[in-house]
């Protein structure tokens, strides 16, 4: 038979002209990423969209291609120049990372390879291992299991999701395959429900309603005056709730919360979770790298007594999205809780599937892609002392930041300030304070829409304060002041216009 005539494409290029043409449109692509990251402390930390832009992203469907010069032309002129400005200096809002040059560059690498990380057969796959391994030895959890995802959300889900099936495999219930619905056929049991702070992070009423717990299965217990976990209200709350017939499964601790950056005490908590059979779940989104530090290391002390851990390295690990990870004490529990075999993915002794698939057995996803190869690069390039003391110097300018405030008769601070997270205000004696809330919601708006810096918000025992995240390499003591400057004339500016 012979072969059909087809009209055979790619998306490579298709001679060694088109190589050629690309190859020099790619070092272009990196020229400019340099260039804009060499040059960020000469840009605005934020700038906003002109009509214009926001027009031209809002175009028909591209049915027939205009090239990659001229697509790569438009990124240059109606895309790069309009980040949220979490690679900026002066970039304090939420708890984003900056990424780096190499995490840039490993990215590009990584998809250059493009390997399939559900495991296989392939250095790759040896490379996330090596990675999750130091991780689990750096966090006081050697030997255990571990998966890199997208975020912390879907670190401390899948983490929640081995608590439920651990307490539910002790119970005698087929979780995995009975789900939490009450089968007519079957004994019912009781609600599972866990527990964290009033502070823990929004992932967990996610979890919740995700898993079909519920939202009412996440027990928030009250904070103290550091927005710590209250421990008598925990202990209270599970005697409670075990009397009305619920089942407790679950205890979430965090390492540095997303308000104040306060961290619960997880040493306590470790002790309770063992004394009533629960599962002890540490949130270290940003908190747990502190741990890396001899100096923080008290903060968060506790956090090696966890059954599991999530965290990410595109905070303060400072990488590019996305890089997270969850880590699981106990390999057999967590392989047991996801691992779905398949006969089509079976493992073999030899070949390029040889040793399985161990990483799509540890979460839900089965394709993935290469996130390990940047904080693997990144390790092995920097080493993690470096890395130690760009966390410990961002706590410094925070307590620089704090000392300012506390110092300056018309500033106030909101909160305790125990690591990189300072929640501040404009706060003149004598204004009311539905007048403060108003004068520092304007002010964090023109601090942002005019390009000096870009903190945050959040409320705090009913006062709106300008929150500043500092998980920012890039930043310096002078950034601190030129924000602390910022917030005095713009408050005075505004305060005055508001009662004029």
């Amino acid at each position: 038979m012979s072969a059909p005539k087809l009209s055979e494409e790619t998306f490579d290029p298709r001679s060694p002209e088109e190589w050629a043409a690309f190859r020099a449109l790619s070092h272009r692509m990196v020229d400019d990423m340099l260039t804009h990251l060499a040059g960020l402390r000469e840009q605005p930390a934020w700038r906003e969209m002109p009509a214009s832009v926001r027009k031209a992203l809002v175009e028909p469907i591209p049915r027939t291609g205009v090239g990659a010069e001229a697509a790569y032309l438009d990124f240059v002129q109606n895309v790069l120049p309009y980040p949220d400005g979490n690679l900026h200096p002066r970039f304090f809002g939420w708890v984003k990372g900056n990424g780096t040059p190499l995490g840039m560059m490993a990215d590009m690498l990584a998809s250059g390879l493009n390997p399939h990380m559900a495991g296989f057969n392939q250095a790759p796959a040896l490379v996330e291992q090596q990675l999750i391994d130091w991780l689990a030895e750096l966090l006081g959890m050697p030997g255990g299991s571990g998966v890199l995802v997208t975020g912390g959300t879907m670190a401390s889900t899948l983490a929640l999701g081995v608590a439920r099936f651990a307490k539910t495999r002790e119970l005698g219930i087929n979780v995995r395959e009975d789900g939490v619905q009450a089968w007519t056929n079957d004994p019912r049991h009781g609600p599972l429900v866990f527990y964290g702070s009033a502070e823990t992070h929004g992932w967990a009423r996610k979890a919740a309603e995700f898993m079909g717990l519920g939202n009412r299965a996440f027990r928030r217990v009250p904070v103290d005056t550091d927005y710590r976990m209250n421990m008598t209200a925990l202990a209270e709350m599970v005697t409670a709730d075990r009397a009305a017939g619920l089942i407790p499964f679950c205890v979430v601790g965090t390492a540095g919360t997303v308000n104040t950056g306060a961290s619960d005490d997880l040493t306590a908590i470790a002790d309770f979770c063992r004394r009533d059979k629960l599962w002890f779940h540490v949130d270290g989104a940003f908190g747990a790298l502190a741990y890396l530090s001899e100096r923080l290391r008290p903060q968060v002390a506790g956090l090696e007594l966890a059954d599991s851990l999530g965290f990410d390295l595109h905070k303060w690990g400072c990488l590019p999205f996305e890089c997270a990870c969850v880590l699981v004490r106990d390999p057999e529990l967590h392989k047991a809780t996801y691992a779905a075999p398949a006969s089509y993915l079976a493992a073999a002794t030899r070949g390029v599937i040889a040793g399985g698939l161990p990483f799509a057995d540890r979460g839900i996803d089965l394709t993935r892609g290469f996130k390990a190869l940047k904080a693997w690069l990144s390790l092995k390039a920097d080493g993690v002392d470096k890395l130690v003391r760009l966390v410990e110097q961002n706590v410094a300018q925070t307590e620089y930041l704090a000392k300012r405030v506390e110092e300056h008769a018309d500033l106030e601070l909101l909160a305790p300030a125990p690591l990189n997270i300072a929640c501040i205000r404009y706060a003149p004696a004598g204004v009311p304070g539905e007048v403060l809330d108003a004068v520092n919601t304007e002010v964090l708006l023109r601090i942002q829409e005019t390009g000096i810096a870009v903190p945050s918000s959040t409320i705090l025992g009913g006062r709106f304060a300008i929150r500043m995240a500092n998980v920012n390499h890039r930043a310096r003591l002078s950034d601190i002041d030129i924000v602390i400057d910022a917030i005095l004339r713009l408050g005075r500016d505004v305060l005055s216009e508001m009662q004029s």
